[in-house]
């Protein structure tokens, strides 16, 4: 599958999901490549840290951008079993060439106001991209607050936006994932693991290539 991870809002997590989703389908025996297209390159930096930690990365990581994220990701598409793109911060020419060429959109939004006008503005994003492709957009709470009302009605909102999937997994905002991070690890590799980080990944992977059915 090629999954697409973005969003034109950033500070939303979108490069921890799409590293951790990588590696736990590479954790699998997949063939995985990891597409970095945000210019700002955290996916490319967090791969060259994994290789210096651990020796290699278990997966192909690239940069790409524009019109060349689409062209190669149509190239490579058959040389991988899934390909994972991390791509947006803003309305680019690579968000938008990702959503012509990936089968799933995710959307990780923070429960806060900002985050929540920013999906409105992707849902247009979609809508013109599935005119030329059959995409499918999920959005997801990511770094959730624990208690509160917030959550609640973040997916209210979002639940109501056209073309867009509400999943009822959240992942909420859990030191386990930085931490995890700055050593070049998934939360699934760090020891000592945070069981909820890692519920929390496992669901949403499972629900993404799995179930497809887990949203309201």
């Amino acid at each position: 599958m090629i999954l697409a991870i973005g969003n034109i809002k950033g500070g939303v997590g979108k490069t921890t999901l799409s590293v951790n989703i990588a590696i736990a389908r590479a954790l699998t025996g997949r063939d995985v490549l990891l597409v970095d297209g945000d210019e700002q390159g955290t996916s490319i930096t967090f791969t060259a840290l994994r290789t210096e930690k651990i020796g290699s990365p278990g997966y192909t990581a690239v940069s790409l951008y524009g019109t060349a994220l689409r062209t190669q990701v149509r190239q490579l598409a058959s040389k991988y079993d899934d390909i994972v793109i991390d791509v947006g911060g803003r309305d680019t020419g690579s968000l938008r060439a990702a959503l012509t060429v990936s089968e799933t959109l995710l959307i990780p939004v923070q429960p806060r106001s900002f985050d929540i006008w920013a999906v409105d503005q992707v849902a247009d994003l979609v809508k013109e991209a599935m005119e030329i492709n059959e995409l499918r957009a999920f959005a997801i709470l990511n770094a959730a607050d624990a208690q509160g009302h917030d959550n609640e009605e973040a997916s209210k909102v979002i639940t109501d936006m056209t073309g867009i999937e509400m999943l009822q997994i959240t992942i909420g905002r859990r030191k386990a994932f930085p931490n995890a991070a700055a050593i070049g690890r998934s939360v699934l590799e760090q020891i000592p693991k945070d069981v909820k980080a890692v519920d929390e990944l496992t669901a949403l992977v499972n629900a993404l290539y799995f179930q497809k059915t887990t949203s309201v």
